[in-house]
């Protein structure tokens, strides 16, 4: 039995700097008549404007993941990532000078 089913369009870039609004724009017309829903991922950032044009009233909505939060997922769902705690252990030598 399925409670809730939808489409979304997915879209990953790898950007050094910021998505700007044009490119969720051009995002959301190819995404228009065949889903619901987009996701828009990226290894940068979005611009502030690309936040707003992706949750503007009457449009569909498009889900925003930028670097920071793609890498807190990937961590927490054990994706492609290990994760390891190092201790640094430093020599005091002015306490063994005392001695």
């Amino acid at each position: 039995m399925v409670f809730l089913s939808f489409h979304v369009i997915f879209q990953c870039k790898r950007y050094k700097s910021s998505v700007t609004p044009d490119k969720i724009r051009d995002f959301r017309g190819a995404m228009q008549g065949r889903a619901d829903k987009g996701l828009f991922i990226t290894t940068g950032t979005f611009t502030r404007e690309a936040t707003k044009e992706a949750t503007r009233d009457g449009a569909p909505p498009i889900d925003l993941i930028d670097g920071e939060l793609l890498c807190d997922k990937l961590k927490e769902l054990k994706l492609g990532i290990e994760t390891k705690l190092t201790e640094t252990v430093e020599v005091k030598t002015d306490w063994f000078s005392n001695l």
